[in-house]
């Protein structure tokens, strides 16, 4: 059974020698900027610790290299935080990933036929 999630933690910079506080097993974890609440990273993984540690959320590479690619999502790790959510196997926090997107998905469609709705009526 999957345990419930934990609390919403910083982004460690690694450049600062800080580290991930994750599960070193299966399970789920999602990234958000502090700030907005958008959703950067979402998604299940056999080892979320080191998910989360691979994570390239602020380019990671040379100036050359950036001309070539797209823009990182974020500018600064530290706008950023995390929680996860430790599952038994990977198989029950791939489970788990998909019906929580899943929720929020309906979540969405719900607020945008309220809003839709809204206009309608007016």
């Amino acid at each position: 059974m999957v345990q419930t999630w934990s609390g919403w933690k910083r982004f460690p910079d690694a450049q600062s020698g800080d580290h991930v506080e994750a599960p070193i097993g299966p399970g789920v974890y999602e990234v958000r900027h502090t700030l907005t609440g958008r959703v950067v990273a979402f998604g299940h993984a056999s080892n979320v610790a080191h998910a989360l540690s691979e994570l390239k959320l602020n380019g990671g590479v040379g100036t050359f290299a950036r001309l070539f690619r797209k823009q990182p999502l974020v500018s600064r790790v530290s706008d950023l935080e995390y929680r996860t959510c430790a599952a038994a196997t990977r198989a029950e926090a791939k489970t788990t990933a998909s019906r929580l997107l899943g929720l929020r998905q309906t979540a969405w469609r719900r607020r945008l036929d309220l809003g839709w709705a809204t206009r309608q009526a007016n």
